[in-house]
């Protein structure tokens, strides 16, 4: 589960009406994927782990994915061989990675006939120097490379040693969600993500407990699982939230628990283009975010959809989350405004701007993959 496999479907499910899609599951360890697979699309897993039968070349680590990518864990020798073996059979489409390592390996093994598109679901300076090194010498070697973000692109632009033949934002899609618009009565505030330090769930703790002593009544919802999982508890613990601020654990459903609470808030030090802030304004929740790097400035409009606030302060947060508790007319003004702003990133609107992209590299009018 996550954001990039949210969008990743998203996107595959829109392309699939008109195209060809596959996506490609470089590991597979659950019987079924987490969001289910959209019509019309195919999964092809290259690491089957399900049999536990991993082989000797799962024992050795990957010579290909960077020690900085973060999901170099998953990878291993027999994932390099496989992805090699499968990016060097294509003959004809459209190839788009997902990851940097994928990324990198693509710039490297894909055979010139086949059109190779890079996205960056984070931002370039959220990756380590090594890395961003590789990233500046190999992305000229793709056809395209896609950020999330104006500013990202920006970046981007600066750092490329050799420009791809495209280099271009697209935001991803919101995704349509379960679940009506939220009525902003609940007293409750809603974080979703995954419970690592990025997140910045040890600062909204923080934050929560000024909220707390001035609002008892009101409850903080973190909807999300992750490596950081007992330390939130315990700082919870340790602050005497433990029925104002609650660990719900992964969910299925999470339109349905967004159209359930009155505000949406991000604690992230970092984000690529955090679709939750979409996804959460999509059910007419007004959003308080930390101005972190990058994309909640792109994608809130401070004091017309949310409020933005400045990176990592704890009293600030409290603040405006306090400001919103207290404007009941601000905040449903704001969450009217946010349920206007999501639609501009409908998946009709976002994919037919990724036909034009494949149009334009591939010169087929129907963009065919």
């Amino acid at each position: 589960m996550g954001g990039t496999i949210r969008t990743v479907f998203n996107l595959a499910g829109y392309l699939a009406r008109e195209h060809d899609v596959e996506i490609v599951s470089v590991v597979r360890e659950r019987e079924e994927p987490f969001f289910p697979v959209p019509p019309g699309v195919r999964i092809r897993y290259l690491d089957d782990r399900l049999p536990r039968r991993k082989g000797l070349l799962s024992r050795f680590p990957s010579r290909l994915i960077p020690k900085e990518e973060a999901a170099h864990h998953w990878f291993t020798l027999r994932t390099d061989l496989k992805l090699i073996r499968y990016i060097r059979g294509r003959r004809r489409g459209v190839l788009i990675g997902t990851r940097p390592g994928l990324n990198l390996i693509m710039s490297l093994v894909a055979p010139p006939e086949i059109i190779t598109i890079a996205q960056e679901h984070g931002n370039l300076g959220g990756h380590g120097p090594e890395l961003r090194k590789q990233i500046t010498r190999r992305y000229g070697r793709l056809d395209a490379v896609v950020t999330l973000t104006q500013s990202d692109l920006q970046a981007y632009e600066r750092a490329l040693k050799t420009r791809p033949r495209l280099l271009a934002q697209m935001p991803n899609a919101v995704t349509r969600l379960k679940g009506g618009l939220s009525p902003l009565t609940a007293k409750t505030v809603v974080a979703v993500g995954r419970l690592t330090y990025g997140k910045g769930y040890d600062l909204l703790i923080r934050a929560w407990a000024h909220v707390a002593a001035r609002h008892p009544d009101w409850t903080l919802r973190i909807f999300g699982d992750g490596p950081r999982r007992e330390k939130l508890q315990a700082a919870i613990d340790k602050r005497e939230l433990t029925a104002k601020v609650l660990l719900m654990g992964s969910v299925d459903d999470v339109g349905s628990e967004l159209a359930q609470a009155s505000m949406y808030v991000l604690s992230s030090r970092r984000e690529g283009m955090p679709m939750v802030i979409l996804e959460a304004m999509s059910k007419g929740l007004p959003v308080v975010s930390y101005d972190c790097p990058t994309g909640p400035a792109e994608l809130i409009t401070h004091d017309h959809d949310g409020l933005l606030v400045k990176p990592e302060k704890i009293h600030a947060m409290a603040d405006a989350i306090c400001l919103l508790i207290e404007d009941e007319e601000r905040r449903r003004k704001l969450g009217a405004n946010a349920a206007d702003k999501a639609a501009g990133y409908d998946i009709d609107v976002v994919g037919a701007r990724w036909e034009e992209l494949l149009h334009g590299l591939t010169g087929d009018p129907g963009g065919q993959p």
